[in-house]
């Protein structure tokens, strides 16, 4: 087993543990690549490719849900919930065409990433202390019931996360609280909102990228892209079950931390 198969193998585990839980796979993918010794900019595609994994492990685990809104548009519900999708989706979308090859060049390094680490930590531990999201056994919002309002505020939230190392899932899931969303709604709906999102963002890069893919990188590309949807599968399972019991602090207590190991071993 070569080397870079290795390294492939480890890149996939990483993006998917990492994709849909509030730590940033981002960062943690830059500094593992930069670890792994594993960068240029085939290591780049490489980095965008596997996001694609972690996608369709969402679209796997709710593809009853989402084959019945495809099957019921035109009807409210589904026209509600895709309207929602859409509401949240169009602030980064806008923001992020704007200002992608600005945060490409100056903000993807190892410091920016270890800050945005540790001030997302403290953020997720100011709002668990201000905000008191509600049950969702006592009536908490589901999916198909957020306001349109509510999906803005997740959409404006994620503007946040194009900043490497905030944290996708972070942004959007504290977004959700704060919009109040009890905790699972606000996971599901970051998750839901992960795909149009992911999907644009990634087919922008790998077309912008194109060049760099070569047939000789089908297997360590085929081995990232498997190990990143089998990994964020079972993560995404537990994490689910995780926020029904438990509130964010310990992953804001991890960032924190790593954040700081980061900072010290620059």
């Amino acid at each position: 087993m070569s080397s870079d198969i290795v390294k492939a193998f480890i890149l996939g585990i990483v993006e998917g543990v990492t994709e849909f839980l509030p730590i940033s796979s981002t960062g943690h993918l830059i500094l593992a690549g930069k670890a792994l010794s594993f960068t240029g900019e085939s290591a780049k595609v490489f980095e965008i490719f596997i996001q694609l994994g972690a996608i369709l492990s969402v679209v796997w685990l709710y593809r009853t849900k989402i084959l019945s809104v495809v099957s019921d548009v035109g009807t409210k519900d589904a026209n509600r919930f895709l309207t929602n999708l859409l509401i949240a989706f169009i602030p980064a979308a806008v923001i992020g065409l704007l200002t992608h090859s600005f945060i490409k060049k100056h903000l993807f390094g190892s410091f920016t990433v270890a800050l945005a680490l540790i001030i997302g930590g403290v953020l997720i531990l100011i709002i668990e202390r201000v905000v008191n999201p509600p049950r969702g056994e006592r009536g908490g919002l589901e999916v198909d019931n957020i306001t349109y309002r509510q999906a803005f505020g997740v959409g404006l939230a994620q503007v946040l996360s194009l900043f490497p190392g905030v944290s996708r899932s972070g942004a959007t899931i504290m977004g959700g609280l704060i919009a109040g969303l009890d905790r699972k709604t606000a996971t599901e709906f970051s998750f839901f909102l992960a795909i149009p999102t992911m999907f644009a963002a990634t087919s922008y890069d790998l077309l912008k990228n194109f060049r760099e893919l070569s047939i000789s990188d089908l297997p360590v590309f085929a081995t990232g892209f498997i190990v990143s949807f089998i990994s964020a599968l079972i993560v995404i399972k537990a994490f689910l079950g995780f926020v029904t019991k438990h509130n964010f602090s310990a992953f804001a207590y991890y960032r924190i931390i790593f954040g700081i190991l980061v900072l010290l071993l620059l």
